[in-house]
């Protein structure tokens, strides 16, 4: 019996063994090299030499990187902020099992399930003053009525932020809504018994229990704050002039665009250790709490 379950074990791993190949030639074999070349003066083609720093002094003394760097912080707060916000409020009223429940959870699920692309040239014509909401207003005859942020080089991340959260929020919903349905209801009979206001019962009891789930959520949307592309490519290409540059299309511009790979290779290894310094921590936590129930058990 003991052979029969070896033998399964080995067919097991051997069944994994193409996509174990895949992730680390096409994954940790790709960054790696990423990484080499960023250490090089390497241009058009890959050179095989060294330099040291000097890419990454490079970048950082290239305005369009440090200001792609800023939209990218303005976007992620408002990004993360918005989507955790909406995402926890519409699982709240979801979770009062209103009716039509499975028809709401699909509605505010299904932007996700489009792509950043789709969302970007829908918003794009939402907020275009000329042919979206602004135009359509004022054809009412609310001629005062300005909605122009795609256009308005301090307002443009707002608008690019709109789109996002409207696309992302209803990820943070599932979660959180998975984690309130997990709740015990004696907790809210309790608490009624207890004349605990609502949302004192939320701030105090529910979001601590729901920790797993938002550190999940601010996990993902902090990947996606580092890698946004298509949703700004699609609403402005980097405009108003370089109002809205975000790093990967700096990194997409440099690498095809301009010819210059180890500019390119350097800005992409700064944002892999800024995702590694996201992601880490999270992976910590959790191991640590496995390892904590492991034991308890």
């Amino acid at each position: 019996m003991s052979r029969k379950r070896g033998l399964r074990n080995v067919a097991a791993y051997m069944a994994l063994l193409p996509m174990a190949a895949t992730v680390l030639l096409a994954y940790v074999g790709t960054m790696a090299w990423s990484v080499k070349v960023s250490f090089s003066s390497s241009r058009t083609l890959p050179i095989d030499n060294f330099v040291g720093m000097t890419q990454y002094a490079k970048l950082f003394e290239t305005e369009r990187w440090t200001l792609s760097l800023q939209n990218m912080a303005l976007f992620g707060v408002l990004f993360v902020i918005g989507c955790m916000v909406l995402g926890f409020a519409l699982a709240v009223f979801i979770d009062q099992k209103v009716k039509g429940e499975a028809v709401l959870r699909t509605v505010f699920l299904y932007p996700y399930a489009v792509s950043f692309v789709a969302t970007g040239l829908v918003w794009q014509w939402l907020l275009n003053p000329e042919l979206g909401l602004q135009s359509t207003v004022r054809s009412w005859g609310f001629e005062s009525f300005t909605l122009d942020w795609i256009v308005q080089q301090d307002a443009v991340m707002y608008a690019i932020a709109l789109a996002a959260v409207w696309q992302a929020s209803g990820l943070v919903m599932a979660l959180m809504l998975a984690g309130l349905r997990g709740i015990d209801d004696s907790l809210w009979k309790a608490a009624r018994i207890d004349g605990i206001p609502t949302w004192r019962v939320y701030v105090s009891i529910v979001l601590p229990m729901l920790g797993p789930s938002i550190g999940t959520a601010l996990v993902l949307l902090s990947v996606g704050v580092v890698k946004v592309f298509d949703v700004v490519v699609a609403m402005t290409q980097g405009g108003p002039g370089l109002a809205s540059e975000v790093p990967a299309k700096f990194i997409m511009d440099n690498l095809f665009g301009r010819a210059n790979i180890g500019l390119a290779s350097a800005a992409s290894t700064v944002l892999l250790i800024t995702v590694l310094a996201v992601v880490a921590p999270w992976l910590y936590v959790r191991h640590r709490a496995g390892a904590s129930e492991r034991s308890h058990g």
